[in-house]
């Protein structure tokens, strides 16, 4: 197992002290106001002790309109930083890297929790959602860029860009959900500009240590495969992002385009040139072997979700137990309230089938 825990390091700031990055995991447990609650830092803090290498925040909302669910972190107004800065500081004092994940729902925010109607590239039928003025698109730029300024301000060592799972980034790069004509719609270069834009944006104005990566995802949403993997392909190379975080759901499954269905869809991104950009996966990784198996794909790191969520030291584990695999579910509330889920987030892991058990069944 000696590959996953050798030190990874990126073009800017510090090394992950081993192969394992806690993903971005919605959990609902912040205040109203975006501000970090205790459960969302005992959280994040107890992942950090469980000898995670890098520690990521939940989907933090970059302006109030953003804001995809309830009790969701925010990284839009100085009011957070308090909160922020506590957070960075525990989170590095426990050992791993700190980064804040920067996010817009885009037209998956609900109108009932942001009160206006969403917002995304074009209008959206299915959500209500309207086209985002080109003055608006600037704004929303401009607001990812200072949302990583405050997150520097605020001591984390960096910050990745949500651009998967169909909110307001990833929503752009979809030509079945953007259908705009001006210089962000059309072509995969106009789509993609945002992103782009986006990245330079936090380049130029965070300092040299700063770290940043970005979240994509490759399948639904309106999105085109061959696009994904040409838009990785150029993200990859460009030399501005210290690693690529590609969310697959299951890395080891098929792509769905049946032009693509022959290799698993891990490969069709470990393949490409990457020069000294980073690239992780996310998906269903839950053991020892499934570590060592993206590592042996060509990924550089692996990132854990649900395992880290039943197991605060998902790397200790597989460091005391080369066959260590995540414990079977569903399993008791009181199993996650001693893995220091509030009541908060494990109500909200309920409504993942078959993840907690029945209060009936729950001796």
């Amino acid at each position: 197992m000696t590959n996953l825990f050798r030190p990874l390091s990126f073009m800017h700031g510090h090394a992950m002290k081993n192969r394992f990055m806690l993903a971005p995991l919605t959990n609902c447990q912040s205040h109203a106001d975006g501000t970090l609650s205790d459960d969302e830092f005992n959280w994040l803090t107890y992942r950090a002790e469980g000898g995670f290498g890098l520690v990521m925040t939940c989907a933090a909302h970059v302006q109030p309109s953003g804001n995809a669910f309830p009790g969701q972190l925010g990284v839009f107004s100085d009011i957070h930083l308090p909160g922020l800065t506590r957070l960075a500081s525990a989170l590095k004092a426990g050992g791993a890297i700190s980064s804040l994940q920067l996010h817009h729902g885009g037209i998956r925010c609900p109108e009932s929790l942001i009160g206006e109607t969403p917002r995304g590239p074009s209008a959206d039928a299915e959500t209500g959602a309207r086209a985002l003025s080109e003055t608006e698109v600037e704004e929303l730029i401009e607001d990812f860029i200072a949302a990583a300024v405050r997150s520097e301000k605020a001591g984390f060592d960096g910050v990745e860009i949500h651009g998967a799972h169909g909110y307001i980034l990833c929503a752009f790069l979809s030509p079945e959900l953007n259908r705009r004509t001006d210089r962000y719609g059309g072509s995969l270069e106009n789509r993609s500009r945002i992103l782009f834009e986006i990245i330079k944006g936090i380049r130029a104005r965070t300092g040299p240590s700063f770290q940043l990566g970005l979240r994509l995802s490759p399948e639904r949403f309106g999105l085109v495969f061959a696009e994904q993997r040409e838009l990785a392909r150029q993200l990859l190379t460009a030399g501005d992002l210290d690693y690529l975080d590609m969310s697959l759901w299951d890395v080891f499954k098929a792509p769905v385009d049946a032009a693509f269905a022959d290799r698993p869809l891990i490969d069709w991104f470990a393949d490409l040139p990457r020069g000294a950009t980073r690239l992780g996966v996310a998906g269903k990784l839950m053991s020892a072997a499934d570590c060592e198996h993206v590592l042996a794909h060509g990924a550089d790191f692996a990132i854990i979700g649900r395992g880290a969520i039943l197991h605060h030291d998902f790397p200790g584990c597989v460091a005391q137990d080369p066959a260590f695999q995540a414990v079977s579910l569903p399993v008791t509330r009181d199993y996650l309230g001693h893995e220091r889920l509030s009541p908060t987030f494990i109500d909200y892991m309920a409504n993942w089938k078959g993840f907690v058990a029945e209060e009936s069944n729950a001796a």
